[in-house]
């Protein structure tokens, strides 16, 4: 019989653990057995291995167990198969199992161990879920740009040719409808540049945040001269990332800074920090602010802090930012009050 030591040893585990004699009866269960299969382990002692087994198994699992006692061999965890187990109330649970052969007094035991995969599946099916919805997104907005693009070019046409022709009232109806198609392009960019996000190819690598930061500056620099606007920043560390997408970010936030600003020219601050295993970085400006109640919701898509016919943007910025910092293994939040400007602080971690 199993030693006092390996009872407690077999109860301490953190998964489902079950001791079977080379008869296929159960000589020991633990508490996660327990809470598993909804059996006591007084209901299990002395059963057949098969009562935790569904019964269109059954057949198979016993001819696997009796080859399985003629040659025992370790099975380690993870063997790919899709194996259920049978609860008590006749439900069933995707399972993962390891065996482990063991020579005792009393003949041959198998210690089993049984791992509940319905977290792991339930996050695989989401996980394959995203992906489809993604190449969805990635593929309607590829198919819409080109339609948009013909409609604007007409629109531009109309505005341009028919202008002297059109009535106060008609004018006023094709610049509104000139606006709402170039913002369902830019919509549509957006879109694309989201849906890219999993599907870039480019390895990570060193970059210099130093020189990023200028390039994403030089891309603004219009905006820039034309809010009147300063962008200071403090020497900013090389760290190892996507380029291109460290890019994206550091664009979309300098582009929100210059854009949601009153009357006073807009002024901006980048910095950074070593924060233990992680770079803190912070982008602050003296712009409009953001009410608190609006802090978690503007990193979600098409969710705004601000009324859309005051501040252009598509809703979708700040949610490829998040996208971004989580792939480098970060988190993005901002502190504001409403009037007092925005601080959006990210972080990086920090490797050799």
């Amino acid at each position: 019989m199993p030693s006092e030591l390996f009872r407690e040893i077999f109860e301490s585990a953190p998964d489902a653990m079950l001791l079977v004699d080379e008869h296929g009866k159960i000589v020991l269960a633990n508490s996660q057995t327990e809470k598993l299969f909804g059996y006591t382990k007084d209901e299990l002692l002395g059963r057949e291995i098969e009562i935790l087994t569904p019964e269109r198994f059954r057949t198979k699992h016993v001819s696997e167990r009796t080859s399985y006692v003629g040659h025992p061999r370790t099975r380690p965890m993870g063997s790919g198969l899709d194996l259920y187990g049978l609860c008590k109330d006749g439900s069933e649970v995707p399972v993962d199992i390891s065996l482990s052969p063991m020579k005792t007094d009393d003949g041959l035991m198998v210690v089993s161990t049984i791992r509940d995969n319905s977290e792991r599946l339930r996050i695989a099916e989401l996980t394959r879920s995203n992906t489809d919805l993604e190449q969805l997104a990635y593929v309607a907005a590829h198919d819409i740009r080109e339609p948009l693009r013909v409609i604007a070019s007409y629109m531009d046409e109309l505005a341009r040719d028919y202008k002297d022709k059109l009535d106060e009232t008609a004018q006023e109806y094709l610049s509104f409808t000139l606006a709402e198609v170039r913002r369902m392009k830019a919509m549509v960019s957006d879109l694309l540049a989201y849906a890219r996000l999993d599907s870039s190819g480019e390895e990570l690598s060193k970059v210099n945040l130093n020189s990023l930061l200028r390039s994403v500056m030089n891309t603004l620099s219009t905006l820039i001269v034309e809010a009147g606007a300063e962008i200071s920043y403090e020497p900013l560390p090389t760290v190892i990332g996507n380029g291109t997408q460290l890019g994206e970010l550091f664009l979309n936030l300098l582009s929100n800074a210059l854009r949601f600003h009153d009357e006073k020219p807009p002024r901006i601050h980048v910095s950074a920090s070593k924060n233990g295993a992680e770079w803190l970085f912070s982008v602050k400006d003296n712009g409009i602010g953001i009410d608190a109640k609006f802090h978690e919701q503007i990193f979600a898509m098409f969710r705004r802090g601000h009324n859309r016919e005051k501040y252009s943007g598509t809703g979708i910025g700040l949610a490829l930012c998040k996208k971004i910092v989580e792939r480098h293994g970060g988190r993005i939040w901002v502190e504001s009050q409403e009037g007092q400007g925005a601080t959006f602080f990210f972080t990086i971690p920090s490797k050799p």
